[in-house]
């Protein structure tokens, strides 16, 4: 009996399908990541979300979700570890009592800062790695793709 698919679909798929290549490559540069940030006790994830609260006024909850990519639920769940260590906290929002404001504390201001320089060395190591890839290009290639 012949198969349903022949193995040439297969070397297709494994060659074409974006979804998979960008998730093999979101796995390495992960990994890459939490291997460098985990002297400071955050992971890749954890960095960026603490980065994305380093501004003047306080984010809720809803404002951080497109810009991490991530739903509401799930957001919750990674900034308890975050609340844990003392790394962010929340308040009621002045203007809407139902909604939570979050903001950096001193202590996850200091772990951003610490971690930044590593970050920044890893990050200049993987763009260099890229050559003759310009990582701009690949940076607004993603957006497009987040965006469609």
């Amino acid at each position: 009996m012949d198969p349903l698919l022949p193995l040439s679909v297969t070397i297709e798929v494994r060659d074409r399908c974006l979804c998979l290549h960008v998730q093999r490559a979101a796995r390495v540069l992960a990994r890459r990541f939490d291997d460098a940030l985990r002297p400071f006790g955050v992971t890749n994830g954890q960095f960026s979300l603490l980065m994305s609260l380093n501004r003047p006024d306080g984010p809720r909850i809803s404002d951080l979700v497109d810009l991490l990519g991530m739903d509401r639920t799930t957001l919750t769940a990674a900034l308890k570890p975050l609340e844990r260590q003392g790394f962010v906290a929340s308040a009621p929002d002045k203007n809407d009592r139902r909604a939570r404001r979050l903001r950096l504390t001193d202590a996850g201001r200091a772990v951003l800062a610490q971690a930044l320089p590593t970050w920044r060395a890893t990050h200049d190591a993987v763009d260099a790695a890229l050559a003759p890839i310009d990582p701009q290009d690949l940076r607004d290639g993603l957006m497009a793709v987040a965006q469609a």
